[in-house]
């Protein structure tokens, strides 16, 4: 049986590359043409494979229908906390998780500091969008149009002299952080607190949550808080590597 599951599965990626006729699939399956119309007959009947008038056979609307319903059902933020906690407990400084919703950056989970200082984010508050580092690894996967069309219309705030002072300076720094992949904050809301980004993909590459490290300065400066950012880059792949399911359940990062 499992052998049977194999070959049926092994069939998706062959059909994901466009439509193939009968010969085709028993040839990249190494089986006889009747086993693999048998294969083909059953995922035809569930609507994982259609057949065409040509006789070739391609992915099912079905197919379609339960990938859309399996990443409306993911949570982002069940996912991700368990990699949140393990990154807290290897720094040891406040991490947070945010995501971009009508037309605001929300923080969706936060670990506190182990240190007596603390932050005052919120689960369910809107982050500082033109100066935080989870605001512009979000909004930096935007398409340009769209990212020019934000920025355009926000206000800049001047919360400290490092904040992001207007459109033309937040689509620079977008640009910078699309390019690198990971964003910072450095004074820009808090003038004590420093801040560390990096994104969450899924499946289609991209960006479904940010995630960050923060410490206020008196605890690590802005240099010993950016020698971090490898691991935040890692827990954000670990993050995105479960969201995406690409790899077995994982443990949170040790």
């Amino acid at each position: 049986m499992s052998q049977t599951v194999d070959r049926a599965l092994s069939i998706l990626p062959l059909l994901a590359e466009g439509p193939a006729n009968l010969e085709q699939v028993a040839s990249r399956l190494g089986v006889h043409k009747s086993t693999a119309l048998r294969l083909l007959r059953t995922l035809h009947e569930h609507g994982i494979v259609h057949r065409q008038q040509d006789q070739r056979y391609r992915l099912g609307a079905r197919l379609f229908a339960l990938a859309q319903q399996a990443v409306e059902g993911l949570d982002v933020r069940e996912i991700a906390h368990p990699h949140l906690v393990a990154l807290n407990e290897r720094c040891g400084h406040t991490v947070h998780l945010a995501v971009y919703e009508e037309d605001e950056v929300l923080y969706i989970d936060k670990v506190e500091s182990r240190y007596p200082v603390r932050m005052y984010s919120r689960i369910g508050k809107p982050v500082a969008i033109t100066v935080a580092a989870v605001a512009k690894v979000l909004l930096a996967d935007l398409p340009e149009p769209e990212r020019r069309t934000v920025a355009e219309r926000l206000d800049y705030p001047a919360y400290t002299s490092r904040s992001t002072p207007h459109a033309a300076a937040f689509l620079e720094e977008l640009a910078a952080v699309r390019a690198r992949g990971w964003a910072t904050d450095f004074g820009g809301h808090e003038e004590s607190i420093n801040c560390v980004g990096a994104p969450v993909r899924g499946v289609d590459g991209r960006v479904v949550a940010a995630c960050s490290v923060s410490a206020p300065n008196v605890v690590v400066t802005a240099d010993e808080l950016l020698a971090l950012l490898p691991l935040v880059r890692r827990t954000a792949d670990a993050i995105s590597a479960d969201y995406r399911g690409s790899t077995p359940p994982t443990k949170a990062m040790p």
